[in-house]
């Protein structure tokens, strides 16, 4: 059965690439892109640079930020593209609640790439010692409705192509 994407958010753990793949499928199709990290409050910042992971305590008042975000880009008539780690089915539910027709790429991968595109990775809040958790809280959406399951071993490029050809194969009539 058809139906109609409106927004989409790239999600998986931290290291999966979902800020480079987001801002590729920007660039390709024009949408907003919203990047979940820059919501986070300053506790969970800190929290999670002192490598404490966050709870669904914490991690609620930002998920309120972004369904805000995804319904004023909405009723603006905008496109957009979300980041957002999106761990938990109760976390998708909620985000699927605020936007209709939200689509989920996830990009899906190994603990061990994980970790190796961590250690490279300079400049974020998150340290590689937090993967662990990542990993314990995901539910992978692989039985959810408007879902893309993607290998995040692909290139950013090859990413994005496919994400925006699936969101084209779903656009809104």
């Amino acid at each position: 059965m058809y139906q109609p994407i409106n927004a989409v958010v790239i999600m998986g753990v931290a290291g999966c690439g979902k800020s480079a793949v987001g801002r590729a499928l920007e660039l390709r199709c024009g949408a907003r892109l919203i990047e979940g990290d820059a919501f986070h409050p300053d506790r969970n910042i800190q929290k999670m640079s002192t490598g404490q992971p966050l709870t669904d305590k914490d991690r609620a008042g930002w998920l309120r930020a972004l369904e805000k975000q995804l319904r004023q880009a909405y009723a603006a008539g905008e496109h957009s593209i979300l980041t957002c780690s999106a761990l938990k089915r109760s976390y998708r539910e909620g985000l699927r609640q605020a936007m209709p027709g939200l689509g989920f790429a996830y990009l899906q991968l190994s603990p061990e790439a994980a970790a190796e595109r961590m250690a490279r990775r300079r400049g974020h809040f998150m340290p590689a010692s937090l993967l662990d958790s990542q990993f314990a809280d995901l539910e992978p959406p692989l039985d959810e409705p408007l879902t893309l399951v993607l290998d995040a071993a692909q290139s950013v490029d090859s990413l994005a192509r496919t994400i925006h050809q699936w969101w084209q194969q779903h656009a809104p009539a």
